[in-house]
């Protein structure tokens, strides 16, 4: 099997989810912080436009995976409690799968919503059944997992017939002065951001260089029309600093 990336190195594929692992054990507890120190905010705009595009009604099956500490969830089980009230319908859920016990756990303590089920396992082995869910959204997580395809191949198994993949992610800015700066901010403030408030710049250079190792737009794309998803597209958000795709299994 190729090696798989943790960051700028190479490591033996069995060797990357411990590494992952350790990262999300150490951060969990002020990484919803650190996501609006390291974007000033901007990250809840990006969700807000996913939460938007997936839609979320009554009575559907909505998979977040990689999803954490529920920021995504509580977006999604409002939306659908929202139109509930509007239209009428039985209650949606919303199934929060991610692969660190401590990021669920920090999920967990933030509240509890009624709509919101909470899993540990695997985005390369769902611990779902085959057409499950009416929607699957990954946001700042495929680029973590070690066998992207897989994860590709698994959302598009646990997908009902018409539902809908989305996947919020870092990418490539699309010009290159913002590129440029893009590096400058990321390589020398981020870690610093993450060394003062997290005690912990080594994790926080690791996210950093997995950004940069992660397919371009085009290059993701081209992977999830090889898993099987049809109208695949992308939107790109802040210049491309972070890009939307979708596609549907159909």
């Amino acid at each position: 099997m190729p090696a798989a990336t943790f960051g700028f190195r190479d490591v033996d594929p069995a060797e990357k989810p411990g590494l992952v692992r350790g990262v999300f054990d150490r951060v969990a507890g002020r990484y919803d912080l650190m996501n609006d120190l390291m974007s000033a905010g901007v990250h809840r705009l990006w969700k807000d436009a996913m939460a938007a595009r997936l839609n979320p009604q009554p009575g559907e099956t909505v998979v977040d995976c990689a999803g954490g500490t529920g920021d995504m969830a509580r977006r999604y089980a409002r939306m659908a409690r929202r139109a509930q009230v509007r239209r009428g319908g039985p209650d949606a859920s919303v199934v929060v799968v991610d692969y660190n016990a401590e990021m669920i756990a920090a999920g967990r303590e933030r509240g509890f919503e009624p709509e919101i089920l909470w899993a540990v396992g695997d985005a390369q082995r769902l611990p779902l059944p085959d057409a499950c869910a009416d929607a699957y959204s990954i946001a700042f997580g495929i680029r973590n997992v070690t066998d992207i395809a897989q994860a590709l191949a698994e959302a598009r198994r646990v997908l009902k017939p018409g539902g809908r993949f989305l996947c919020l992610e870092f990418s490539r800015p699309a010009t290159e002065v913002l590129r440029k700066a893009y590096d400058a901010y990321s390589f020398k403030v981020i870690p610093q951001i993450g060394e003062w408030v997290v005690k912990d710049r080594e994790s926080y250079q690791y996210l950093v260089e997995s950004i940069r190792r992660f397919p371009d737009q085009a290059a993701f794309l081209r992977m999830i029309e090889q898993a099987g998803f049809s109208r695949a597209s992308y939107t790109n958000f802040t210049g491309g600093v972070a890009a939307l795709h979708h596609g549907w299994a159909i």
